[in-house]
């Protein structure tokens, strides 16, 4: 039987991708929910569903789970698209969420690429 492979602890940069990326998702979370039910909600709150996806996400990256950052950078471009649609379509401060969707879902995104190449170049080298 071979012995189990040495776990080493993670590198800063994989460390500050890691905190960019769970940040910006619990953020967009926080930013969809406050938007739907306090801020400028539309009908009657139930866009906040929106967040299900997302929800368990942050365990996942905190946990450094490779599938959970993959899923997370293909899964975010659907918020950029309603952040885009949103902020073309509405006004006021419906407007300024949307941007800030937008902003937040781009975070996440370049977090969780600049995560997924980390890793993948450190497992080359290994």
């Amino acid at each position: 039987m071979s012995p189990a492979p040495e776990r080493t602890l993670p590198r800063a940069n994989e460390r500050l991708s890691r905190n960019l990326a769970l940040a910006s998702v619990v953020a967009l979370i926080l930013l969809c929910l406050a938007w739907e039910l306090w801020l400028a909600p539309t009908g009657r709150g139930t866009l906040a569903l929106k967040v299900l996806p997302l929800l368990p996400a942050p365990i996942g990256l905190w946990r450094y789970r490779m599938y959970t950052y993959r899923w997370v950078a293909l899964a975010i471009w659907l918020y950029v698209l309603e952040g885009l649609v949103r902020a073309t379509s509405e006004g006021g401060a419906g407007q300024w969420l949307a941007l800030a969707e937008v902003v937040l879902s781009l975070v996440a995104f370049t977090a969780c690429t600049a995560q997924i190449r980390l890793r993948l170049a450190a497992a080359k080298v290994a």
